[in-house]
């Protein structure tokens, strides 16, 4: 348009200093990442990056970050830095400033110039008791920068000059023996100093005032959103990796390689064998697997759904839509959210001492699908509760306005509107309970190690009778295996495995991974379904 002029408020132009500002931002991502690796041993302390010690990599990293950052406060409170700051940096940064100064200070005077607990205490307290009234007193450009980017600086020249090196070692002196390694100071402290440092780049980028403190937040919530997907992969990653190999030991491929399997009246040979998922624990086995411990997982799961699912759904539509509003419904929410917090050792215990008790005095597959149904009951509850809650009362008006029952609309209505969200809660629910171990230890856990353990049969199993209920299944009454309980037995001394297992570390890695593989599987199926009713919904 002829004549415009170009506005600060709508645009603002790219200087030298946010350039400046950036870099440090970018600077401090990259010192993030770093430390993740350190602290999660991808990257050692005593390795070289680009032929440079990864010590002193951090420590010239931390210095040259934090003098960018005092340097870009100092600027901009001497007038060089066109900013917008406020005048104070306020009380919560005053806050972890002091703290984060007391915590150096007080580790440095006590172990670097020995002055004992008293010594670090005193001088923490007095290093500490600075930084914050300097982050108070002052204006937010030199309160947010300065004890940040001094305490940066600080770190980075200790690591830099050796004070703390890979051979450091801080002896807490506790009764029991008790130290913090290099290996595990020098990541978090690098951690820590570089948050810190790109919250304030962030903030010097953003000009201070309320745009600055926003950038800040932002960096925040997005470094550690970094942090948390990468712990995530980090930790898939090393169970797939550690598992692996004991997954594919005895593994072969390629035409007639795997068993004979009948579909359909046809006889066919699989073109894979994969021992570790296709055998059980048994002497006559050339490869151990956990086959019998798959299929007691995936049954204990499919009993506890069909089991918690229909009451809970039941119960929350009644409390929804049937129940007035009042202390009946307020005490059944208050004793389902108490019953979901439960540990599930209680359950277990439950389970241990009202159902074993009842099904032929013995831990079976049975006794462990109720308590674990009766841990999952509570969430349905909950989520489906919420679920149709969230329905718009338009849509009941709308078919009662039809002349539609009451039934009949929670039916055609309510229900495939909460769907989606019924599922959501039973993917959380499967997820912690296929993953449980305590309750099915006391329930239904046996023959994990037992020579020739069988997998159950769970169809299979039905039989008729001439008494009531006239159907019996006694693979249901048998105690089995579950992923859980057999990676737990593994992991505390591989309990039955004698000489079975030739690399018993390869074992317990690949029963996890195999574990994390039914989890995610469930989580998968869970998704889906949810994805299908959602999409189904909006087609509709």
């Amino acid at each position: 348009m002829a004549g415009a002029t170009r506005n600060e408020l709508v645009e603002r132009e790219t200087t030298g200093a946010d350039a400046v500002a950036a870099a440090a931002v970018g600077l401090s991502a990259i010192l993030f990442a770093l430390s993740l690796a350190a602290l999660f041993e991808r990257v050692t302390i005593t390795d070289r990056i680009v032929g440079v010690p990864a010590v002193t990599l951090l420590g010239g990293l931390l210095a040259l970050l934090g003098g960018a950052v005092i340097t870009f406060g100092i600027g901009s409170r001497l007038e060089f830095v066109e900013t917008q700051p406020s005048s104070s940096a306020g009380l919560i940064v005053a806050v972890v400033a002091g703290i984060a100064w007391f915590t150096v200070a007080g580790g440095f005077a006590s172990q670097t110039l020995g002055l004992g607990t008293v010594g670090g205490l005193v001088g923490g307290v007095v290093v500490g008791a600075a930084a914050f009234g300097v982050t108070v007193v002052t204006r937010e450009d030199v309160g947010s920068t300065v004890p940040i980017g001094l305490l940066c600086l600080l770190t980075g020249l200790v690591f830099v000059t050796g004070t703390v090196g890979p051979q450091w070692v801080w002896d807490l002196g506790w009764e029991q023996s008790a130290s913090l390694t290099a290996e595990f100071v020098i990541p978090v402290a690098t951690l820590f100093a570089t948050l810190f440092a790109g919250w304030a780049a962030a903030k010097a980028y953003g000009g201070f005032g309320a745009r600055g403190r926003r950038m800040g937040a932002y960096t925040l919530i997005y470094l550690n959103a970094i942090s948390i997907v990468a712990f995530l992969f980090i930790l898939v990653a090393f169970v797939v990796v550690q598992g692996v190999p004991g997954l594919l030991t005895g593994a072969e491929f390629g035409a007639g390689a795997g068993p004979e399997t009948t579909l359909l009246g046809v006889t066919f040979t699989l073109p894979l064998s994969l021992p570790f998922v296709m055998n059980g624990v048994a002497l006559l086995n050339d490869f151990q697997g956990v086959l019998p411990a798959i299929v007691g997982t995936f049954w204990l799961v499919i009993g506890a759904v069909l089991f918690a699912v229909p009451l809970g759904v039941g119960a929350a539509i009644f409390l929804t839509e049937y129940a007035e509003r009042g202390r009946f419904t307020q005490a059944v929410e208050v004793a389902t959210n108490g019953l979901w917090s439960t540990p599930s050792i209680v359950f277990g215990l439950f389970g241990f001492a009202f159902l074993i008790p009842r099904f032929g005095n013995q831990k079976s597959l049975l006794a462990g699908m109720l308590t674990l149904g009766f841990m999952l009951l509570p969430l349905v509850v909950i989520t489906s509760r919420e679920a149709m809650i969230a329905v718009p009362d338009e849509y009941r008006d709308a078919s009662v306005a039809l002349g539609v029952s009451r039934w009949q609309t929670i039916k055609s209505v309510v229900l495939p509107a909460a769907l989606p969200g019924v599922v959501t809660g039973v993917i959380l629910g499967v997820g912690r309970i296929a993953g449980e171990t305590a309750p099915i230890l006391l329930t239904m856990a046996g023959g994990t190690f037992v020579p020739g353990a069988q997998t159950v049969d769970v169809i299979g199993g039905f039989e008729f009778t001439s008494a009531p209920p006239f159907v019996a299944n006694p693979e249901l009454l048998q105690a089995t295996s579950a992923l859980p309980y057999q990676l737990f037995a593994l992991i505390t001394a591989g309990v039955g495995l004698g000489d079975s297992v030739a690399d018993p570390e390869g074992f317990r890695w690949a029963t996890a991974l195999v574990l994390l593989v039914v989890v995610l599987s469930f989580y998968a199926i869970g998704i889906a379904t949810r994805y299908y009713f959602r999409s189904k919904l909006q087609h509709e």
